[in-house]
């Protein structure tokens, strides 16, 4: 039972709340054409890849982002004992997703997963923009546009589900920053979820106003902090679409309550959130 009380930041971001959907923060200059088709390496398994991403991965762990989060963010991490005691359940891989605030909101949540070391389904635009080779390296795959790509997208989930690996998703698909209520879901990650026979692990953001130390060294935006759920799994005596849009709905309700919001704007889809509308 969640009981903070959330803390919503005004950080003067006029916020496209009729497009929910819309990026507003991502990288605008593209260095060269984003297309993604067939044959673009969405599991790349070359040995320089394998070691810059550990290689990565270890220096933020140890050298920098990682304890970089704890004084400019005051990352708190709650809820890691629903890992623990959960982790039968995990023995085929897991989902996690999360609502998307930050610019490296999912190096947070690395830090709450370590050692653990998902893969994240990121919008394609970032593996072209400034950021494309730390996107890349922490291993980020593109959400495809064409049928051809998205055939050899799913076979690139399919073999890293067959090694048990751990996914990360923004079902909000779009990153506002400090944005407080819960945005409606995209189904991708529950239909993965389904499909695979894995958990969902809902995680939340939520913020808190600087106060203390972190006052007193001149922070100004938000502290943050990071909730984590109890695993939900898609209920299988249910069709296939009944039980994704069930466990899309579980979710999106988890969350929620995870960031301690009450009475949130947006409905849990974008076809209730186009009724509405």
């Amino acid at each position: 039972m969640i009981k903070h009380t959330p803390y919503v930041p005004d950080m003067g971001i006029e916020y496209p709340v009729n497009e929910p959907d819309k990026h507003i923060l991502g990288d605008d200059t593209i260095e060269k054409d984003t297309s993604i088709d067939e044959h673009y390496p969405f599991i790349d398994k070359s040995f320089k890849y394998r070691f810059h991403s550990t290689w990565l991965y270890y220096f933020l762990a140890c050298c920098c982002a990682f304890p970089l989060q704890l004084v400019k963010f005051g990352l708190k991490i709650e809820g890691k004992e629903h890992l623990h005691k959960n982790k039968k359940l995990f023995k085929n891989g897991a989902i996690t997703i999360s609502n998307h605030v930050l610019r490296w909101d999912f190096v947070c949540v690395l830090q709450a997963l370590r050692p653990k070391r998902p893969y994240v389904i990121v919008w394609k635009n970032l593996m072209f923009g400034k950021d494309k080779w730390l996107v890349k390296h922490i291993r980020g795959i593109p959400i495809p546009e064409t049928k051809g790509a998205n055939i050899a997208f799913m076979r690139a989930l399919d073999s890293l589900h067959q090694k048990k690996k751990w996914l990360h998703v923004f079902p909000e698909s779009a990153n506002w920053h400090y944005f407080q209520p819960i945005r409606p879901f995209k189904s991708g990650a529950f239909v993965f979820a389904h499909k695979f026979q894995v958990p969902i692990i809902p995680m939340a953001f939520s913020y808190r106003k600087p106060t203390g130390f972190f006052k007193f060294i001149g922070i100004k935006s938000p502290l943050i902090t990071l909730h984590i759920g109890e695993p939900l799994f898609a209920d299988r005596t249910l069709d296939r679409k009944t039980a994704i849009n069930r466990l899309l709905h579980q979710s999106h309700e988890a969350m929620c309550k995870l960031a301690g919001i009450e009475k949130n704007m947006y409905p849990a889809t974008f076809e209730e959130f186009s009724v509405s509308n």
